[in-house]
């Protein structure tokens, strides 16, 4: 097979490498699309990687034992590598999971753990069907386009009599608009590059703001009657985008974090949350069981085709990866057999 590889500091090839065999409950799947994600930043920092992804949808191509999938079965390929025997597994929280499997123990090699190849390797129960009629490059869509800001707006309880604030217009923050617009909530988006400023307001977004810009909160302020907004969904994952939802939040709003950052907020605990009575948590990614309700989305959300902004062969894996360094995309789609 072939997969997508990083050889140094903006540079990725396609590198020939052995078939991956199945095993137990562990299932073939041919990738016929996976997004692109956080990788580019490996991309642009140069840091070599050999296996890369975590998200696909494909074809089971073999399996090792019946079970849970059958040969030809059309799935969605859930991320990573979870027990499936620990309380949060059996809930459905797999992604939390503090006991994942060592795949190169598992298998000798990290060889089928990649999802930027023609074939992964993935436990049966980590598959889920993608709906006859509907496409593999919108149905690879149910990942990290539309999973993050899905789990997030689920926990707090987002409807359409809220007003919610989405820092960051990246593909994640893109699929928390189009989510948030399929639900009927009002939306503001504070993004500065104008590419994905634009999408928003196509979207449906009904104000898109500038977060450098020092009277956002104000904007905001006015733009809710001096409320703030009932949510806040973090998708940029730095310091200033967190302490605009801070400030922005109603009192008694809702807040998930969901953009990656490793740097310190500085909460003042009284004035941020107790007396705000504010509600923060994290959120990395769906439930199990939640599936269906985001296949739902794609199926029936008039905007699902602006959430997919280029979709490119892995033959053309360096003008990928260029075009996701560039910010000026939404979500990036890559074909393994092309």
């Amino acid at each position: 097979m072939k997969r997508a590889v990083i050889l140094g500091e903006r540079r990725a090839g396609v590198v020939d490498a052995p078939d991956p065999k199945c095993k137990d409950d562990w299932v073939l799947v041919k990738v016929h699309a996976a997004g692109m994600c956080t990788e580019y930043k490996s991309f642009v920092a140069g840091h070599r990687t050999e296996h890369l992804g975590h998200e696909a949808v494909g074809e089971v191509a073999a399996v090792a034992r019946p079970g849970r999938v059958a040969v030809g079965d059309r799935v969605v390929v859930l991320p990573q590598f979870p027990c499936g025997k620990c309380p949060l597994c059996l809930a459905g929280e797999y992604v939390y999971c503090e006991h994942s499997a060592d795949f190169a123990a598992v298998h000798g090699s990290r060889e089928g753990s990649a999802t930027m190849a023609q074939y992964l390797l993935k436990p049966d129960w980590l598959l889920h069907p993608i709906p006859d009629g509907m496409s593999y490059e919108r149905a690879a869509l149910a990942n990290c386009a539309l999973g993050p800001a899905f789990g997030a707006f689920r926990l707090m309880g987002l409807s359409r009599f809220d007003t919610v604030l989405v820092t960051g217009a990246g593909p994640v923050g893109l699929g928390a608009v189009l989510i948030a617009r399929y639900v009927g909530a009002r939306v503001i988006v504070a993004e500065s590059i104008e590419y994905r400023a634009n999408l928003c307001r196509k979207m449906g977004a009904e104000a898109v703001l500038d977060p450098a810009d020092p009277e956002t909160p104000a904007t905001i302020k006015d733009l809710t009657g001096g409320r703030g907004v009932d949510c806040a969904c973090e998708c940029a994952g730095a310091v200033p985008a967190q302490r605009l939802c801070i400030d922005a939040a109603a009192r008694k709003g809702r807040i998930a974090w969901v953009g990656e950052c490793t740097d310190e907020l500085g909460i003042r605990v009284s004035p941020d949350t107790i007396r705000k009575g504010l509600a923060m948590i994290g959120s990395w990614y769906y439930n199990r069981g939640d599936v269906d309700d985001v296949l739902r989305i794609i199926a029936e959300s008039p905007l699902i085709d602006l959430l997919a902004s280029h979709v490119v062969p892995m033959s053309r894996i360096q003008d990928a990866f260029e075009l996701c360094a560039s910010h000026q995309t939404a979500k990036v789609i890559l074909k393994p057999w092309e």
